[in-house]
């Protein structure tokens, strides 16, 4: 999304320099796999290159969904996962009168935002009622839904697509809603959810569910194939995390436990605790730990907003022990180290509230509001807790120590 508002270049974002293939002697080809010959562990490739290997990684990542729309696979429609979706997208914002965007979640967003910095009206079609609220708790969701309208975007909640329209040259120049009302456009961003991208693995030896099952140390079905990030599924998540997690640092995480495996020193993936972060336009969002859309019923939740409807505090903890169990920040930043810590140590939420200057990040540039979400338990507690640890860097570091 950077490069496309002008923040970065294309170069910015590649993880290497050019060079870095040739020297670390890896051979890099720009190519597409057609097939995979599992016995004869060999790679088809689209230009009818036939490569051989010893031990294969599949790392295909995600696609976009598509439910069966009428006009789907029309030009001008477009997830945005890919570098050719961002080409796809500088193609035809030149002259671009209006974007429809169907689904929500962060993609959405993001290619809204792209679309609205070049001040080019964009609706975002969501079918729940607010902005994903099947992910965000029900304040924060209906904070980021005022957020987008705030902004000019033409956000339609409890809507869905029917119809993409086919201008008579393959190319999509309008919506039908499920309402019958139908928006003229020249783009639409197909962003309601990914799935694994192994359509073209399926039929054949590999074990495929949603996506390619692999055990704890990423390996699948067949011997010397393994398969991480986007596209594996996990046949025994730990406790509290889901078998499939499209998120970016899971497939960090599983790169470099994969490396470790096929260098036959034998490591189990563990992806820690959840965490993910992202903004919501000018609404910096940072989750850590178990913060459901619904909470469960042995949680109870301190939850504090802002009045200017834009920053949020919300902790989680268990009823019964009070130990803490996640962090969910709308506009605020806490450190990910000290909630980590407080998380896994099980701390007393009582302790948290006490010592919130630990976990504030930054904080000689932003205000804190400690005190206030102190206030919000006293009140629901009828308690008197007053805080002890002020903010500094030293504190946390020796804390972190502990």
């Amino acid at each position: 999304m950077y490069i496309y508002m002008g923040h970065m270049r294309y170069e910015d974002t590649k993880p290497y320099e050019d060079w870095f293939w040739e020297k670390n002697r890896i051979e890099l080809k720009r190519a597409r796999v057609e097939s995979v010959g599992f016995e004869q562990k060999t790679l088809t490739l689209d230009n009818g290159e036939s490569l051989p290997y010893d031990k294969l990684i599949i790392a295909t990542g995600s696609a976009s969904n598509k439910f069966g729309w009428p006009g789907q696979d029309l030009e001008r429609v477009y997830g945005m996962y890919t570098f050719q979706d961002l080409e796809a997208m500088e193609k035809y914002s030149d002259g671009l009168k209006r974007a429809v965007i169907v689904g929500g979640g962060l993609i959405g967003i993001e290619m809204a935002e792209m679309f609205h910095s070049r001040h080019i009206p964009t609706t975002i079609l969501v079918r729940e009622e607010s902005y994903w609220n099947n992910i965000l708790p029900a304040e924060e969701s209906q904070m980021v839904s005022r957020h987008i309208k705030e902004h000019g975007i033409d956000l339609r909640l409890s809507e869905e697509l029917k119809e993409i329209h086919d201008d008579g040259n393959g190319h999509a120049n309008a919506v039908t809603l499920k309402s019958g009302e139908k928006i003229d456009c020249g783009f639409v961003g197909l962003t309601a959810g990914v799935h694994p991208n192994v359509g073209f693995l399926k039929n054949g030896a590999l074990k495929i569910e949603r996506g390619i099952v692999v055990n704890e140390h990423l390996e699948t079905n067949i011997p010397d194939v393994y398969a991480i990030g986007d596209c594996a599924q996990i046949n025994e998540p730990v406790e509290g995390r889901r078998a499939i997690e499209a998120v970016w640092y899971t497939g960090k995480m599983m790169g470099e436990t994969v490396a470790y495996n096929v260098c036959d020193k034998k490591v189990k993936y563990n992806p820690g605790i959840w965490f993910n972060s992202a903004k919501f336009m000018d609404i910096e969002y940072m989750v850590y730990g178990d913060v459901p859309a619904k909470k469960a019923d042995y949680m109870n939740t301190i939850y504090w907003e802002h009045s200017d409807g834009r920053k949020s505090i919300r902790i989680n903890f268990h009823k019964e022990s009070g130990e803490v169990l996640g962090f969910n920040l709308m506009g605020i930043r806490y450190r990910h180290e000290v909630c980590e810590k407080w998380i896994a140590d099980k701390t007393h939420v009582e302790n948290v509230l006490q010592h919130l200057g630990l976990a504030n990040f930054d904080p000689e540039f932003y205000k804190q509001y400690d005190k206030e979400l102190v206030k919000v338990y006293n009140k629901q507690t009828g308690k008197k807790l007053e805080l002890k640890t002020k903010r500094g860097l030293n504190k946390v570091l020796a804390f972190l120590k502990k």
